[in-house]
């Protein structure tokens, strides 16, 4: 794996034993958080396959941004299931320890998005918000599958 900074937007996954971590990093904290929304979507399918048909609003807020990060995760595996939806787009607003945001996406497609697991939820496992040495953003945390 490379430096991570805050050069340019990105997202990946990384192991942790039957679970599987996600980490998004950028150049704010909210860029980090929604490149880990859609490594948190590629742990199911290709993003790329997801069309943003269909908004969603999220709002949540937390004691802290490390709270926070997972209740943003949790909150769009709810969304997910709740609606039977996948989302590729994402917007986030960070003020204080709250988050508005939305999410773009679609209904499931299981000929189409062949997910490939069901996240159930964000673990605290590994969970850090934090600045990168060059002065970008990391959100990172692991996703019980």
């Amino acid at each position: 794996m490379g430096a991570i900074g805050a050069a340019a937007p990105r997202w990946e996954h990384f192991d942790h034993g039957a679970d599987i971590g996600v980490r998004g990093c950028g150049p704010t904290e909210a860029a980090a958080f929604e490149q880990a929304a859609l490594a948190l979507t590629a742990v199911v399918t290709d993003p790329a396959c997801v069309a943003a048909e269909e908004s969603v609003a999220i709002a949540c807020e937390a004691g802290d941004h490390e709270l926070l990060f997972a209740a943003w995760l949790n909150a769009l595996i709810a969304e997910m299931a709740v609606r039977h939806m996948l989302f590729s787009s994402f917007e986030v607003r960070l003020s204080d320890h709250r988050l508005a945001g939305r999410a773009a996406g679609e209904r499931v497609s299981v000929e189409r998005h062949r997910p490939a697991v069901e996240v159930k939820g964000a673990t605290y496992t590994a969970l850090r918000v934090a600045r990168t040495a060059d002065g970008g953003w990391l959100a990172q945390t692991v996703v019980d599958v």
